[in-house]
């Protein structure tokens, strides 16, 4: 059993590393402050070939391994979960989402776009009634000439404000009659079609506040029949296999982000002196930073295990829903002790570990709470009664 990495995925993981820590890492806490993204970090990532994903040279990818690409989340994630956030819905859902669903004609039309930055895409799911229950979608898809008209709203969409492109999950008129996970469809929508009108969500998040969150609503808007992804009926699929993608890169954030919190801890423990010694010398002090690293290093064979299946072309649903389980509980609790270790320092953004605090609860809701995913992994060892 070889657990070392190949020499392609290390040169993957150092570029993100060096990105991250040079580029994102310094304006972190700035970007949360103002709640936006500078367009020059994602200009950046295209040029370093952080967008292209697991895509061949042929459609304008990096041609990575799942195992790199998680790599690349952890350390985007260790940075700044807002950043890690962008590349995942973009790369993971909507890249790879097209690549395995999309025709000849899809991937020749949007893929290099996608891979190299001159596109931004989103993946429209989420609405006010139907999040975890994801076929309880009411935004519905009508057959009109030449295409279908898209009428309802969307809410919590992950770069929709700056997208371009958006894989759009809808109800199909023509299918009432069938069950409601079969009722779906999906479509590749251009985001300046007439009748597509997006904002971004009201309040303030608690975490990834440098993320761009939209509430979108559909009037009437036409998209092209060619533009249907995959077959009618077969969205709600098309949606599931595209999450498998997404729970990666949050179980691979989630990894970075506790990571992030190890480094903090041992850092300011090593520094901060009480009673005549090092904090970090102090035995309760000791035992919290133990149990820190032990679930780190379980979560990164968690995801890292997941990666590899992927990379074998293996179902890995079980895999991946574990890391995902595993590595954001893990994360909260070791942000938790962060704060905690940093008193009231911790308590105030004069030190990161309050963001990676906030940012880590979201990490448990995206892609299947915590609760979803018991449930997939409890179905998954049950199997269906035969």
């Amino acid at each position: 059993m070889d657990f070392s990495l190949r020499p392609e995925d290390v040169r993957w993981r150092d570029v993100a590393r060096e990105f991250a820590q040079n580029e994102v890492a310094p304006i972190a806490r700035e970007m949360d402050e103002k709640g936006e993204m500078p367009m020059a970090l994602i200009a950046h990532m295209a040029k370093l070939g952080l967008l292209g994903s697991t895509l061949t040279k042929e459609y304008g990818g990096s041609g990575m391994s799942h195992l790199a690409q998680a790599l690349v989340y952890e350390e985007l994630g260790r940075a700044c979960s807002s950043v890690r956030g962008f590349v995942t819905v973009h790369s993971s859902l909507v890249i790879q989402c097209i690549n395995a669903w999309g025709s000849d004609a899809q991937k020749k039309k949007y893929l290099d776009k996608l891979a190299t930055g001159k596109e931004i895409g989103c993946y429209c799911l989420t609405e006010p009634e139907a999040g975890s229950d994801a076929a309880g979608i009411q935004t519905m898809a009508t057959h009109a000439k030449g295409g279908y008209l898209i009428n309802g709203e969307k809410i919590w969409i992950t770069n929709a404000n700056i997208a371009n492109i958006a894989l759009v999950f809808a109800r199909t008129a023509d299918l009432e009659d069938a069950k409601p996970h079969e009722r779906i469809s999906a479509f590749i929508m251009r985001t300046d079609s007439k009748g597509f009108d997006r904002e971004r969500m009201p309040g303030k998040e608690l975490g990834h506040r440098a993320s761009d969150h939209a509430h979108i609503h559909f009037h009437d808007c036409f998209v092209p029949e060619d533009q249907m992804l995959g077959a009618a009926g077969q969205g709600f699929k098309v949606a599931m296999s595209a999450l498998d993608h997404g729970r990666l890169g949050v179980a691979a954030g989630a990894l970075g982000v506790h990571q992030a919190c190890m480094d903090a801890s041992l850092d300011f423990t090593r520094k901060r002196r009480q009673f005549g010694k090092r904090i970090a010398d102090f035995e309760m002090i000791q035992s919290a930073l133990a149990e820190m690293k032990m679930t780190l290093e379980a979560s990164r064979h968690l995801v890292y295990h997941a990666a590899w299946k992927k990379d074998q072309g293996l179902d890995s649903t079980l895999e991946t829903s574990m890391a995902k389980l595993h590595a954001t509980e893990a994360a909260l609790k070791a942000a938790s002790d962060a704060v905690l270790l940093h008193g009231g320092r911790g308590y105030s953004n004069e030190y990161p570990v309050e963001r990676y605090y906030r940012d880590i609860k979201g990490l448990q809701i995206y892609e299947g709470t915590s609760h979803i995913q018991r449930i997939v992994i409890a179905r998954q060892i049950v199997g269906k009664e035969k």
